[in-house]
C-alpha cells in the first residue's frame, strides 16, 4: 500500500507542481503515443499507400470509378468481416455517426422508440428522439459508471441501445428479442467490429469510422437487416412526414446500392477504412475480439493490481474491451501527469471524458493500438505516480 503520511509531508514540503521534474524512461516510452478513444490511431503505413496513389484517387468525383471501386471494396470487405447475409444492407453516408441520431428519429421511428441509457452518447441520441414533435421517447436509464441490459419494450416500435457508451467506458451485456414490428437499433461507434454482438438480432447496426475502424469522422456506415431497410422506405414514402433531403433513408439506401454517397464525402476516410478493413479481415471478427478482451485484461488487471487504481466500472460484465475507464487515487494529479507526457510527446489523450469530472484515465484499446504499447503505458504511468507518492 502507498504511505500517506509521508506523501503528505511532502506536499507539505513540495514547492513545484506535481510530475514537474518527471524524466520519463526511454525505455518506457510507447512506439506511438496515441491512445485517444476517438479519432483513434491512424497507422503511418496507411498514409504512405494513400501517397502511392499520386494523381489518381484524390479528387476525383465520388460518382467516378476510382472512388466507387474504393467505396465497394469497403462495403464488400465490412460484409465478410461481420459474415452478413446478403440481404442485409450496407449504407453509407456523410455526417457521423451523431448525425444519425436525427435521421433515425425522423426516417425510422414510428411511432415510439425506448432507450437505455448509462452515458453521455447513450442519452444524447434519447434526446435527439425526444425533440421529435410526433414520436415519442422513453429513456431508461442508469447513473453514469453503472451498465444497462436492454430489454424489449411491447409499446416501442424501435429499441436503441448502445453497443459501447464511449463517455463511460460500458457495453452492453446481452441483445433483447424483439417481434417483426420492431426494430432493434445498436449505436456501435466506438465498439463496432471490435466488442461482440451478434448482428443477426440486429436490425439497424451504425457506427463512424474513427474508433475501431481507425479512419477519420464525417461518415456514418449503417448495416441494416431487410426488416430496416423497409421500414425506412416505408416511412420515405410517407408525403405528409417531413425529411430533409440530406436525411433522406431512401436517397441514402438508392446512392449506396450503386456504391456511392449522396454528397460528396472525403476520399481520404474511405481510403483509411478500406485499408483497416482489410487488416482487420485477416484476423476475423473473433480474432479481433479475443485482441480486445486480451487488452481488457491488461488494463483491467493492472487497474486492480494497483493501490492507487481502481476500475471506474465496477460490474465485470459491463466492462469495455474497446474503452477502458481507470479511477486514480484523489492523491495524484491526472491532468498534471496527462499534460506532462502529452508535452513530451510521450503519451497523448487519455484523459477522462470531460462532463464527467473525475480523476480518471480513459484508454482506448482498439486493435490498431500494439498490445506491448499498452504493457508501456501502463508500466510508464504506474513508474510516474509512485515516483511522486
Amino acid at each position: 500500500m502507498v504511505a500517506v503520511k509521508p506523501y503528505l509531508n511532502q506536499l507539505m514540503t513540495r514547492n513545484f507542481p506535481m510530475f514537474e521534474n518527471y524524466q520519463i524512461p526511454k525505455e518506457l516510452i510507447p512506439s506511438d503515443p496515441r491512445f485517444g478513444s476517438g479519432p483513434s490511431l491512424i497507422p503511418v503505413e496507411f498514409i504512405d499507400r494513400l501517397r502511392e496513389t499520386g494523381v489518381h484517387l484524390l479528387g476525383t468525383s465520388h460518382r467516378k470509378p476510382a472512388v466507387k471501386n474504393v467505396v465497394k471494396e469497403v462495403q464488400e470487405g465490412l460484409r465478410k468481416y461481420f459474415q452478413l447475409p446478403d440481404d442485409y444492407s450496407i449504407v453509407l453516408g456523410n455526417g457521423g455517426a451523431t448525425f444519425l441520431f436525427d435521421s433515425i428519429a425522423l426516417g425510422m421511428v414510428e411511432k415510439k422508440s425506448a432507450h437505455f441509457t448509462c452515458g453521455e452518447f447513450s442519452t444524447k441520441w434519447y434526446k435527439s428522439h425526444a425533440n421529435v414533435p410526433w414520436i415519442e421517447a422513453e429513456n431508461i436509464a442508469v447513473e453514469f459508471g453503472q451498465g444497462i441490459t436492454p430489454e424489449n419494450r411491447d409499446d416501442a416500435d424501435m429499441i436503441c441501445c448502445t453497443l459501447n457508451e464511449t463517455s463511460t467506458g460500458v457495453i452492453i451485456d446481452s441483445l433483447p428479442q424483439v417481434d417483426e414490428n420492431t426494430i432493434l437499433a445498436v449505436d456501435a461507434t466506438s465498439g463496432g467490429g471490435q466488442v461482440e454482438c451478434d448482428l443477426s438480432k440486429v436490425d439497424l447496426f451504425f457506427f463512424g469510422p474513427q474508433k475501431v475502424f481507425a479512419s477519420e469522422g464525417g461518415l456514418w456506415v449503417a448495416i441494416m437487416s431487410p426488416k430496416a431497410r423497409a421500414r425506412a422506405l416505408k416511412i420515405a414514402g410517407d408525403k405528409s412526414r417531413y425529411v430533409p433531403d440530406i436525411m433522406n433513408w431512401k436517397t441514402a439506401i438508392d446512392n449506396s446500392d450503386k456504391n456511392q454517397t449522396y454528397n460528396t464525402p472525403s476520399i481520404t476516410t474511405f481510403f483509411f477504412l478500406n485499408e483497416q478493413v482489410k487488416l482487420m479481415n485477416k484476423s476475423g471478427y473473433q480474432g479481433v475480439i479475443d485482441e480486445g478482451k486480451r487488452r481488457a485484461e491488461l488494463l483491467y488487471g493492472w487497474a486492480n493490481e494497483k493501490p492507487y487504481l481502481s476500475p471506474y466500472i465496477k460490474e465485470e460484465r459491463y466492462r469495455s474491451t474497446a474503452v477502458a475507464t481507470i479511477d486514480v487515487d484523489d492523491k495524484v494529479d491526472t491532468s498534471a501527469l496527462i499534460k506532462k507526457l502529452a508535452d513530451e510527446k510521450a503519451v497523448y489523450n487519455i484523459e477522462a471524458y470531460r462532463k464527467l469530472g473525475r480523476n480518471q484515465f480513459r484508454i482506448a484499446l482498439f486493435y490498431n493500438i500494439a498490445f506491448e504499447d499498452l504493457e508501456k503505458l501502463t508500466r510508464l504511468l504506474s513508474h510516474a505516480i509512485e515516483s511522486e507518492l
